[in-house]
């Protein structure tokens, strides 16, 4: 079965590494960190300290565990910590944003040569996978040198549980490696024992990214910042965060109405992918809306919708914003994070397809902390912004919802110590 995997993961990278290089080295202006990848080049591991591995894979795993690696330092300071991942994008995410973090790379490919190479280097005493990072080598090769893993924040798709079911017998081998999982609902949990898991080695221990903690803003601030983007005391902005394609048509044109019956609103558009949307502007000419892009000079002329081709900014528009619409979820996509909007106490609104953050989405739903929008009339009565008092009571729901969900750190924290306390 590994031999197989080992053959199919060639085989799709020798088929998607030369575009996938070309896009990086000459679009982006990014290097691939092959030896790196490969097992070759890594940072040195301090001797004489516990090693923690933690897997990220991204942009979002990242923000998700930003807190929990601060806190683990601090209940860890004698131990290392150690954060790979995957993508560039969340390498330099996890630079700005893990300081507490001791030591930075890129996961290997899921090679066995790769995976063994890294382990002898690095050595782990634990690692900690985020959320649904099943590499099969990774797990077979740190389960054979007896590497506890522990599973945190963890979060089965309702398609990825589909898929487990299926292969149940093949899941049943490869997460055998996996100590403990830690899931965000019971329905992660449920999705894990149909897939053969052992309910004993599962328990829910909510959702790591409701522990936010972000910059506040004062009054004086935000206004200060909204005022540098060239926004007027009476303007509302809405910020779209998360955007995938497919979303900006029906959000253009219910802005676009919006707009041409007065309403003082304007748009702050933030793909989840910005190079999927360079040529935005020039499909939608015809709106007669003002574009402007915050990676450019401002121009003199005032913006009917910015677009956000930054990485690392979105919170803050989110605590400059009156609202917040959060992406993924007009498409079936599965929805993005809304937790960062709801620290900041705005009104959130989303699409029908919120499957990755479903029983979030259902609780802040029902707490009247969020709105559903499925239709362009529900897109239009979004950017009316018609009733400032019902807002403001959603925000404050928002924000109450969230401080409803802490916790999951601090179980995340006794796992990690239950787990270590074997170890040594």
């Amino acid at each position: 079965m590994y031999l197989l995997y080992s053959v199919l993961l060639f085989i799709v990278l020798i088929l998607i590494a030369p575009a996938y290089w070309v896009r990086l080295r000459f679009r982006r202006k990014e290097r691939l960190h092959l030896r790196e990848r490969l097992g070759w080049r890594l940072p040195v591991r301090p001797s004489g300290s516990p090693f923690i591995w933690i897997h990220a894979v991204s942009v979002g795993e990242v923000l998700s565990l930003q807190s929990f690696v601060r806190e683990l330092k601090a209940r860890f300071p004698e131990g290392t910590i150690g954060v790979s991942t995957l993508t560039g994008s969340g390498r330099r995410m996890a630079e700005e944003k893990m300081d507490a973090a001791d030591l930075l790379f890129y996961v290997p490919f899921d090679f066995a040569g790769c995976v063994r190479r890294v382990l002898n280097r690095m050595r782990p005493d634990l690692l900690i996978l985020a959320e649904s990072e099943f590499w099969p080598r990774l797990l077979r090769e740190a389960g054979r040198r007896g590497v506890p893993i522990l599973l945190a924040n963890g979060r089965i798709s309702t398609t990825s549980g589909q898929r487990m079911r299926r292969l149940r017998a093949v899941m049943r081998i490869i997460l055998r490696p996996v100590t403990r999982f830690l899931v965000q609902t019971d329905r992660d949990r449920s999705r894990l024992i149909d897939a053969g898991i052992d309910p004993v080695r599962i328990k829910v221990a909510g959702n790591l990214k409701c522990e936010v903690r972000l910059p506040l803003l004062s009054p004086e601030e935000t206004a200060r910042g909204q005022a540098e983007l060239g926004a007027r005391p009476e303007d509302r902005l809405l910020v779209a965060g998360s955007i995938h394609p497919g979303e900006e048509g029906p959000l253009l044109e219910a802005f676009r109405k919006a707009r041409a019956a007065g309403r003082p609103v304007r748009l702050i558009l933030a793909p989840r992918h910005p190079e999927k949307f360079q040529n935005l502007e020039k499909d939608f000419v015809s709106t007669g809306l003002v574009f402007a892009r915050r990676s450019q000079p401002a121009r003199e002329t005032a913006w009917d919708v910015l677009i956000l081709d930054t990485i690392g900014e979105l919170a803050r528009f989110y605590a400059l914003a009156d609202a917040a619409f959060i992406g993924g979820s007009l498409v079936p996509w599965g929805g993005q994070n809304l937790l960062e909007p709801a620290f900041y106490g705005k009104p959130v609104f989303f699409g029908p397809h919120m499957d990755n953050f479903a029983s979030l989405a259902e609780a802040f739903v029902r707490d009247g902390a969020a709105r559903v929008v499925r239709t362009p009339e529900d897109l239009e009565a979004m950017f009316a912004f018609a009733d400032a008092a019902d807002l403001a009571e959603m925000g404050r729901r928002a924000r109450q919802t969230l401080e409803s969900f802490s916790g999951a750190s601090e179980k995340t924290l006794a796992a990690v110590e239950s787990i270590l306390s074997r170890a040594f």
